[in-house]
């Protein structure tokens, strides 16, 4: 599979005919909402657990020192909260060329905090695609990030503004949270 997903992504017919549709953003998704939308409502999938597994070659990263960004990896009866946003499907465009690094659309429940679900998307980098990084320690990948950068700035931004984000959701991510530590404890010790 090509790192660019735009051509696949276009493809997706789940959701055709639809006035709008909710998208479920867990990670830049969740604090940088750079489109239009009908409503954002904080809200979780099931099975899924979130990982600083997939590289950044566009965004965080160059394409010869990619950054380290999330994806999600499938794990029985975890939850992964993040931000549900109603959107109208004239946002997908926009959508595929921010997440064209490996991303593919995937149909998915959503759950809002009040119990309601409904079908939405997700857009997730899974494990064949080419700029797929995979597991590593969660203080190599605090090594990993702070070292790199890219277009949208430096790697460990992106890693800060979304563990904030989840504080500020009054959510606890573990993997996130142990990442920035690790990264916190560099800058002490410079």
């Amino acid at each position: 599979m090509t790192i660019n997903t735009i051509a696949i992504n276009q493809q997706m017919d789940d959701f055709d005919g639809y006035h709008s549709v909710w998208l479920f953003g867990y990670g830049s998704l969740i604090y940088k909402a750079d489109f239009p939308y009908l409503e954002r409502r904080p809200a979780s999938i099931s099975g899924w657990t979130r990982r600083f597994w997939q590289g950044s070659h566009d965004h965080r990263g160059t394409p010869e020192a990619p950054g380290r960004v999330v994806t999600l990896i499938e794990h029985a009866g975890a939850t992964c909260h993040g931000m549900a946003y109603l959107i109208t499907p004239e946002v997908f465009a926009h959508l595929d060329h921010r997440e064209k690094n490996g991303y593919l659309r995937l149909a998915t429940p959503i759950t809002f905090a009040d119990g309601h679900s409904e079908l939405g998307l997700v857009y997730i980098a899974m494990p064949d695609n080419d700029a797929y990084l995979g597991a590593a320690s969660e203080l190599e990948i605090a090594r990993h990030i702070a070292s790199s950068a890219g277009p949208s700035g430096p790697n460990a931004d992106y890693l800060n503004l979304l563990a904030h984000a989840l504080r500020d959701m009054g959510q606890s991510d573990p993997h996130v949270f142990a990442i920035e530590q690790h990264l916190a404890s560099f800058d002490k010790a410079d």
